[in-house]
């Protein structure tokens, strides 16, 4: 694993999270585009709006490993790419999401993926399980003055989603309650648990055979299969139809954690981990690695963000274009347009 030689040109500024913010500490840590962005995807499919606008697509049986390797860039801009970069990518995921509309066939209602709620879902699930795999796998428990200042970071990268930033909790308490309250609508279907159990194996997918030689590729899948299966609590185990014992998951556990600490010393290890899984991704967090400073070393807010370029907030863009998708699919009966997603392939890499 050689040191990378390719150009890395330096951010524009330091987007909206400082170097030493408690957000770049976690998302930079090589568990995030392991267990963590696995157990995120997993769980959000417990959502029976967010696997009915999952499934429609097809995306993640016919290109999963696009689709991680986008969730992985995505997630990896908003902690450390610049702030023109960011808000970019929040303005196009708004049309993107735009297609993302139907009906949840169990309870016959609509869903939208631009919905505040099911996006805070996808938000919280996110950061959390980011969080949880972090301290699993690595270093260990955050300070209770680190997490807060965590969740209050997450309500800033709240702000690239059309969800409330003064929704998102702010303490392990808050957080706990939060999942409790979403606790009786979570639904798992024959098709939720099939995605699930999709994703937890996509491990084989995810990586190119040209990545993992020979039988490490089947052993990386297992690991990362059941060490996401230990961060599970046993109540979204059951609604998934996952079995896994306690001895299992101690043992995974353990053996997770002597694998990140090696891992966590070497930038390259973590250059090639990203270099096959997201390479995209590559670019974004290089300036981070190497410590280089950014043009401008600022950090902005997203409110100085979007009068910088002229943005809109989430919640208030592509007002017209969500109107069109709503109109077509709900009140002509036809499927919705492709609107968003040609345009997203300039920002977030080709969709195959």
């Amino acid at each position: 694993m050689k040191k990378s030689t390719t150009a890395i040109e330096p951010h524009e500024d330091y987007g909206f999270f400082a170097p030493d913010s408690v957000t770049r500490k976690v998302w930079g840590y090589p568990t995030t585009p392991l267990m963590g962005i696995v157990r995120a995807v997993t769980i959000e499919e417990l959502d029976p709006n967010l696997l009915a606008a999952v499934h429609n697509t097809g995306a993640n049986y016919d290109r999963l490993d696009t689709r991680y390797a986008r969730t992985v860039q995505y997630f990896a801009a908003v902690a450390f790419a610049d702030s023109r970069t960011v808000s970019k990518m929040a303005d196009v995921l708004v049309k993107i999401h735009s297609k993302a509309i139907g009906i949840e066939p169990v309870s016959g209602n609509r869903y939208d993926a631009n919905d505040p709620d099911s996006q805070l879902w996808i938000l919280i699930t996110g950061w959390h399980s980011v969080l949880k795999a972090y301290e699993t796998f690595g270093p260990g428990k955050l300070s209770d003055a680190e997490v807060e200042q965590f969740w209050a970071e997450c309500a800033t990268a709240a702000e690239f989603q059309t969800c409330d930033p003064a929704a998102v909790p702010r303490t392990r308490d808050e957080v706990r309650a939060y999942f409790e309250k979403w606790r009786p609508k979570l639904a798992a279907s024959l098709a939720t648990q099939r995605m699930m159990h999709h994703l937890l194996n996509g491990a084989k997918e995810i990586t190119p055979r040209k990545g993992i030689p020979g039988l490490m590729r089947p052993i990386a899948n297992v690991m990362i299969r059941r060490a996401t299966i230990a961060t599970l609590p046993r109540h979204m185990r059951k609604l998934a139809d996952i079995r896994q014992s306690r001895l299992t998951d101690a043992a995974v556990t353990l053996a997770m954690r002597l694998n990140m600490v090696v891992v966590a010393r070497s930038i390259p290890l973590q250059r090639w981990f990203i270099g096959m899984l997201a390479p995209r991704t590559l670019p974004v967090v290089e300036p981070h690695w190497r410590g280089l400073a950014p043009v401008d070393p600022v950090v902005l807010t997203p409110a100085e963000a979007r009068e910088r370029y002229g943005y809109a907030k989430p919640a208030e863009a592509h007002l017209e274009i969500r109107a069109r998708q709503s109109a077509r699919v709900f009140d002509e009966h036809k499927a919705p347009s492709d609107d968003g997603l040609v345009e997203s392939q300039a920002t977030l890499g080709r969709l195959a």
